[in-house]
């Protein structure tokens, strides 16, 4: 099921994907009395319990003539998943994104954060910080935590997850290298958008095997595949639950693969600036769009 988190008037519900077009699943609730939960947040924290009667519920839309769905001309998105109490980010972990930026191969996961500050959503607007010069993009496939978990083995780590969305890990360079400590160049307003779906885990059959590309201004710059991970998905659930409990919600940036600017050659190296349009894509999960201003 590929979930939407729709802002209209001041809060948000939900949409979601279906071959008629975006239902509207509050008013489909209403229209049928489905007493199910409307907000993203409220749906990860209990999919368990919902999961059969929201799918129910879109049956019932699907065979029905009434109109529930929202008009996509004037959508507004936001973030996919707006109130995650963790948002844990992996650098390095690609193998060909690790031989571009001239570093070792990580023997273990390298380990930052972003804040909610950073959420955004699909077709939305990011303003790059005045004090900001060399800001890149960072395609990356995001997993969304679905049970609390600690100590979780490999084995069972996916069957906690969620789903998984297109994340773009954007990242001003200089203000990244500024001290040995990531955060102020990661973590800026807007610099963490997500979506524009959230899909469920159902529908991905195997995580550690999609493809995802990036385009600015329409032109290709990543193109590559989870399969280059070097701490693939199972691996970072389980390895994060050692050190904290994961919460439903919680995300998890598993890192980005090669053809980031920072990895040009210096005098190659065109920075994002205001105007441009950045689209990453992850198989399966549709694409997020962004433009700089």
């Amino acid at each position: 099921m590929k979930l939407i988190n729709v802002l209209q008037n001041d809060s948000s519900t939900v949409g979601i994907q279906t071959e008629k077009g975006i239902l509207d699943l509050e008013k489909a609730a209403r229209k049928f009395n489905y007493p199910v939960p409307t907000k993203i947040m409220d749906l990860i924290r209990d999919w368990k319990n919902q999961k059969a009667a929201v799918h129910k519920l879109v049956e019932s839309a699907l065979n029905g003539t009434d109109n529930l769905y929202f008009d996509e001309t004037k959508l507004t998105y936001g973030p996919c998943v707006p109130e995650p109490e963790k948002i844990l980010c992996i650098g390095l972990n690609y193998r060909q994104h690790a031989k571009e930026s001239n570093t070792d191969i990580p023997v273990t996961p390298i380990l930052f954060s972003k804040f909610n500050n950073a959420l955004t959503g699909h077709n939305s607007t990011v303003t790059i910080p005045k004090v900001a010069q060399k800001v890149d993009y960072e395609v990356e496939l995001v997993i969304v935590i679905g049970e609390t978990i600690q100590n979780i083995s490999q084995e069972e780590a996916l069957t906690k997850v969620f789903g998984y969305c297109v994340g773009n890990d954007l990242s001003a360079r200089d203000l990244q290298m500024k001290t040995s400590q990531w955060l102020l160049g990661k973590t800026c307003d807007g610099f963490a958008p997500l979506g524009k779906y959230l899909v469920t885990a159902d529908e991905i059959q195997d995580p550690n095997n999609l493809n995802m590309e990036t385009y600015v201004n329409g032109e290709l710059r990543q193109s590559s595949n989870t399969s280059d991970m070097i701490f693939n998905c199972a691996y970072l659930v389980s390895y994060l639950s050692q050190f904290m409990t994961l919460k439903p919600g919680d995300l998890i940036f598993t890192g980005t693969p090669q053809g980031v600017i920072l990895g040009y050659p210096e005098d190659k190296q065109v920075w994002l600036k205001a105007g441009d349009e950045v689209i990453t894509k992850i198989e399966n999960l549709g694409e997020l769009k962004i433009t700089l201003a």
